[in-house]
């Protein structure tokens, strides 16, 4: 397969690797296949940096199959099949496995569906880099979803977080690596041309009716009437970019000696 990436994206992916170390000599690198744009083009972009890098790692792959349903309660399309002649292609050992997430989310209803796929589809994953003998899991979270994280955090939680370009887990020792952080969602959308992969079509119901996409939406919406909106996002996100906030609040317990101090005379 005749692998190219045109200079601005390689460019863009290194000072990823680059700047927040990403890759070392020995590493497992585990890829978290979903099929759709995002990470049919991690897959692409690391094994570029496997031909070019003066590093010596090893790469795999993994689809988790959801098992979702369609409305007549028969198994949903998940045209995953066709990432394996692609994987092959690459020169990806890769894998398939199946998870009954569906069936969870449905004895869990009280909880965010996205949140309980979210989890589980993690943790398999996690159990399955231990099992392998994998040190590092790479995502395909591109910079569009570092910031809608941001802003869906500060509307639904009160909180300013979102996740990091790379995350140590204690309780694995895994390493989590997001390779793509510098990429616009267009950037990657238009990169079906440079591989030449038609994604898969997610299988999940919730697909286009999430929390996640309300946010793309939104910020779709302000950025006509606030033109640097999504760069202030992007800004905001880092940290050093807390200016004055109020103090955390107080406990009753460390209320109350001030408390009484403007009651008694």
């Amino acid at each position: 397969m005749n692998l190219n990436m045109p200079q601005l994206y390689y460019s863009k992916l290194m000072r990823a690797i680059v700047e927040f170390d990403m890759i070392q000599d020995g590493d497992h690198i585990l890829l978290g296949i979903s099929g759709g744009k995002d990470s049919i083009f991690l897959a692409y972009a690391m094994t570029i940096l496997k031909q070019r890098l003066n590093k010596d790692f090893q790469l795999s792959a993994l689809t988790i199959n959801p098992q979702f349903k369609n409305e007549q309660g028969r198994p949903a399309l998940f045209d995953i099949e066709r990432a394996r002649e692609f994987m092959a292609q690459l020169g990806i050992p890769y894998d398939i496995i199946d998870v009954d997430i569906a069936g969870t989310i449905a004895a869990t209803q009280d909880k965010n569906p996205c949140y309980t796929c979210a989890f589980f589809r993690r943790g398999a994953i996690n159990r399955y880099a231990m099992e392998h003998g994998v040190n590092k899991i790479a995502y395909a979270h591109h910079h569009d979803d570092a910031v809608e994280t941001f802003l869906m955090g500060l509307l639904y939680s009160g909180q300013l977080h979102t996740f990091t370009p790379v995350t140590y887990l204690d309780r694995t020792q895994l390493t989590v690596i997001r390779p793509l952080v510098y990429f616009r969602e267009k950037e990657i959308r238009k990169a079906i041309k440079i591989h030449g992969f038609d994604p898969v079509k997610s299988p999940c119901p919730h697909d286009g009716h999430t929390v996640r996409q309300e946010i793309k939406e939104l910020i779709a919406k302000l950025e006509p009437q606030i033109p640097d909106l999504y760069e202030h996002l992007g800004s905001a996100m880092r940290q050093g970019a807390l200016k004055e906030l109020w103090p955390a609040a107080k406990s009753r317990e460390e209320m109350r000696q001030t408390y009484f101090a403007y009651k008694n005379k």
